[in-house]
């Protein structure tokens, strides 16, 4: 850690690691949404919470930044899920066929 400080890479690699947690948490959206549909919300919100808990805990800048930047990625995942489940519905992602979707028994053809 003082390394990075001494050498004034510290934002660099908060920055490199928001962009790689955000960059997880897209692939993430999609796969829950087609195993579990909107119904895993509640896991984002407790790893949300979990991150805000750990970032406010930690004294480390780098670590409580990076479990911030984790926590606040959660907490949007849940509305990306249900952003999802209406691009899934509009046929831009693929149904998952073991699913049954709460648009099936809409009248609408």
């Amino acid at each position: 850690m003082t390394f990075l400080a001494t050498h004034h890479l510290l934002g660099l690699v908060i920055g490199i690691s928001t962009f790689l947690i955000i960059g997880l948490f897209h692939p993430m959206v999609i796969k829950a949404e087609y195993y579990w549909g909107t119904r895993c919300w509640w896991i984002f919100l407790v790893w949300g919470i979990a991150g805000v808990l750990l970032s406010i805990y930690i004294e480390s800048v780098l670590w409580s930044a990076l479990c911030g930047v984790f926590a606040f990625s959660s907490f949007w995942t849940i509305k990306e899920v249900f952003e999802q489940e209406q691009r899934v519905r509009k046929g831009w992602f693929p149904r998952n066929p073991r699913r049954r979707y709460s648009w099936d028994d809409d009248p609408r053809p």
